[in-house]
């Protein structure tokens, strides 16, 4: 623990003090409003990540510099007092390392001074220390330490109340939030006017409206539910700027949420951001967007182009530039994030004309492509990477929908008609849906992204891409009712492959057979891997590979994530099993790093820990996704760790080693052996397809 140290106050400081008192104004003796007109507003939580553990910790709200006379009233303006001597000695090292952020962060000086009940509090730099000062003569402006009562820390739980809410003006409008033990928290904001069907959304256009940010809005049309009026928006900040300014902003993670363009929610309680908003002092932003027919049907000859959807996003992320500052971000500094077919829409702005140039950084988790090879023409996997044409896509999803619909005129703008007026849950709910990207020759204009070269029509941005270690168990299929009595009729059933490519697999030599004594399940072992490399690892390894050695990415990194939680698991594979030693599942066992269950590290959250190190794991992972949204580099500088007392962190990094960019023409690419921080870097063994894949996408059509 640091130490602690009295003292009186200097005639120097006494003299600094006075100066700052004639230089800045006072507050009236009353809060006039719950508001951030007169003060920025700074949550200060030493967050670790363990929510078990958030009972031993308090926040605190930081407020701009008031005279002492005025800082009572100050923290009047979020209901809160100012906070003591006593609360922050209980909770010492925590408050040291927040102060000690303050000053790494450019916020303070090194030896900053705030004002606390009948005191004043002072972080020393030098003697690495907090001294408790009295209060001293005159009435000098100093920053406020207010108390923070809203001890709610997860988002399931968290409401707002008379006491946590505050209004904030951003844009022409106020938005009523409110705030948790965490962050400060604005959700269901409308980001476009609601939307008409089958047409572009527009950014939010309403002007002088006082708008309820309390609650999520509705999720988008999909099985189980929700409506077409549901283009929402979500912020969860550490940092609230005082009204008009814009100072002191942080980097923007912008989510974008997977499933499959069919379904999904912005607002899920596994993807908030309210975590990782206070652990790394970032802004969180998650959408929803229109799905399924709603979002992405189209048809030939007529102004229904499709990518509704994905034009969504793009409104989500203009509204995001005109707005986030408001809530303590910056509009220069957005990346954009997704997982699944949020990942696939990370790739698809990354080519998209109106997109490029409005995001920083691009982090793309679980990015499906590929499926082109083993004698198949095609996936599922294919369509999130190689875009179809209208007409191609009208083939497999036009027809079928009006009739499925009912909507059976001889006439295709009748059919049309008739099909707008079907509710849009129905829609969803029909055998065919539309959810493929299409080349609509506005948001999309190319078959695939192009990184053959650098060019003009790729954004030349830093990028991470990387998958899950079995991201392809959960598009394999697992021989349920019926076990297989070989390797090779495993792969065959398992991959859907003929048995001439069975056995070229078997052959290879590329993919060792682990005899168990469990014929099914040792195939499956193989089969997922290739099913990974097939519909996920090639892929993403020849984009990045290649946007490395041609330039069109300046940075691009490649990672695997090997400790995973959950996921998507339509084979029911199950969760990791419960072993000796492991009453919660066991996190080494093999097959169960699924599709999506890495995506709690992105974000500070995990449901329950396995042991230490999915607590130490998530600590460093989530550092390396904010630090990599702050500066498009994944490698946060040592001080930054040791100012903001990450100890822990410090010691998986160093353990893991920096990463390091893909340099095509220097070497293999590198990746991070994510769950057990002690492995460090390995060699990645050239992807099993990556020869086909990298050629294929450095011959890619150039549009």
């Amino acid at each position: 623990m640091v130490k602690a140290i009295e003292s009186g106050i200097s005639s120097f400081a006494l003299l600094a003090f006075v100066a700052n008192a004639a230089a800045l104004p006072t507050l009236p003796a009353r809060a006039s409003s719950l508001s951030n007109t007169e003060t920025s507003l700074t949550l200060l939580y030493q967050n670790n990540l363990n929510g078990s553990d958030d009972v031993n910790h308090i926040s605190a709200i930081l407020l701009d510099d008031f005279s002492l006379d005025d800082a009572a009233a100050a923290c009047n303006i979020v209901n809160e007092q100012l906070l003591s001597r006593n609360a922050i000695q209980a909770h010492y090292d925590d408050f040291y390392n927040q102060l000690s952020y303050l000053a790494y962060s450019g916020r303070a000086s090194q030896n900053q001074q705030y004002i606390i009940n009948n005191g004043i509090v002072a972080f020393n730099q030098r003697q690495h220390c907090l001294e408790f000062k009295p209060k001293p003569y005159g009435n000098p402006c100093l920053p406020v330490l207010c108390t923070q009562s809203a001890n709610a820390s997860q988002p399931t739980g968290a409401n707002a109340t008379a006491q946590n809410e505050i209004t904030i003006p951003a844009g022409s409008n106020t938005f009523r939030g409110y705030r948790n033990l965490k962050s400060w928290r604005f959700s269901g904001m409308p980001y476009a006017d609601p939307p008409k069907r089958w047409q572009y959304s527009t950014v939010y256009s309403g002007k002088g409206q006082a708008l309820d940010a309390t609650t999520f809005g509705s999720q988008c049309a999909q099985v189980g539910g929700g409506s077409e009026n549901c283009l929402f928006v979500n912020v969860q900040t550490p940092y609230l700027p005082k009204a008009g300014s814009k100072q002191h902003l942080k980097p923007v993670y912008f989510w974008i949420h997977g499933g499959g363009f069919n379904n999904g929610v912005g607002s899920s309680a596994g993807t908030d951001g309210g975590n990782l908003a206070s652990r790394e002092d970032i802004v969180v932003v998650s959408i929803n967007y229109r799905l399924n027919t709603a979002g992405f049907f189209a048809v030939p000859g007529t102004n229904i182009m499709g990518n509704y959807g994905i034009a969504d996003q793009q409104t989500a992320l203009q509204w995001t530039i005109e707005n986030i500052a408001a809530f303590g971000g910056d509009a220069s500094q957005i990346t954009i994030i997704g997982g699944s077919a949020g990942a696939g829409s990370v790739r698809v702005h990354l080519g998209s004309p109106p997109a490029i140039g409005k995001f920083q950084g691009a982090i793309a988790q679980s990015n499906l492509g590929g499926g082109v090879d083993l004698g198949l023409t095609g996936n599922y996997a294919t369509s999130y990477s190689s875009y179809l044409t209208i007409e191609q896509n009208y083939d497999i999803a036009g027809q079928q929908i009006f009739q499925e619909a009912n909507c059976t005129q001889s006439n295709l703008d009748d059919q049309i008609a008739c099909l707008s007026k079907v509710d849009a849950v129905v829609l969803s709910e029909l055998m065919t849906v539309a959810n493929k990207v299409v080349q609509d020759g506005h948001y999309v204009n190319t078959e695939q992204l192009i990184v053959s070269v650098k060019n003009g029509s790729t954004a030349h941005i830093p990028v991470m891409f990387g998958t899950a270690e079995n991201d392809g168990a959960s598009f394999d299929n697992y021989p349920h009712s019926n076990n297989v009595t070989s390797e090779l009729e495993g792969l065959q059933t398992e991959l859907g492959i003929s048995a001439y490519y069975a056995q070229s697999i078997i052959n290879s030599g590329l993919f060792p057979y682990y005899d168990t004594g469990n014929k099914t399940l040792d195939s499956f072992n193989i089969s997922q891997r290739i099913a990974t490399d097939n519909q996920f690892r090639c892929v993403d390894e020849a984009t990045v590979y290649a946007g490395a050695v041609t330039g069109a990415f300046p940075k691009a990194y490649y990672y695997q994530s090997n400790r995973a939680q959950m996921g998507y698991d339509p084979n029911g594979i199950g969760a990791d099993p419960v072993e000796p030693g492991y009453p919660l599942g066991n996190p080494y066992a093999p097959y169960f790093r699924v599709h999506g269950s890495d995506q709690g590290w992105s974000f500070g959250n995990l449901y329950y820990f396995r042991d230490l190190y999915d607590l130490y794991s998530l600590q460093l992972e989530s550092s390396y996704y904010a630090w990599f949204a702050k500066t498009g580099d994944p490698n946060a500088p040592l001080a930054y760790l040791q100012a903001r007392g990450y100890d822990i962190t410090i010691q998986g990094s160093k353990l893991s080693g920096p990463w390091l960019p893909v340099q095509g023409k220097q070497g293999p690419i590198k990746l991070l052996d994510w769950p057990s921080i002690s492995s460090g870097f390995v060699d990645v063994p050239q992807c099993t397809f990556l020869n086909y894949t990298l050629s294929y996408y450095l011959t890619a059509n150039r549009g």
